[in-house]
């Protein structure tokens, strides 16, 4: 029996050009390689929206930034628990473009 693929109709309605595509290729390069040299490293991180997030770097992959913050147990939890983790801890995953400043905390 011989099925027909359906035909589905696209339309594009948003396409990156070349030199934006190119600075966040740029931006998620430069941020990987961060990551790599500071994991598990307590960190300060600032959204361009202005949140401000106080974590220990867990990883970075993908355009994707991992950060482990103590959960909120006054309020809803900020991220996903994971059983690798510290049981206060929860894992919140941040995109690499919305970032603004990294800060290293010393301990």
């Amino acid at each position: 029996m011989s099925m027909t693929p359906a035909t589905h109709h696209e339309q594009v309605i948003y396409q990156a050009d070349g030199s934006s595509a190119d600075v966040i290729r740029s931006i998620r390069h430069k941020m990987q390689h961060i990551c790599r040299h500071y994991t598990n490293q307590n960190v300060k991180i600032q959204t361009l929206d202005g949140q401000i997030i106080v974590g220990r770097l867990v990883g970075c992959d993908n355009g994707l930034l991992q950060i482990a913050v103590r959960q909120q147990w006054h309020g809803a939890p900020r991220g996903f628990g994971s059983p690798y983790w510290g049981q206060d801890e929860m894992i919140l995953t941040l995109v690499l473009y919305e970032l603004l400043v990294i800060t290293l905390l010393y301990t």
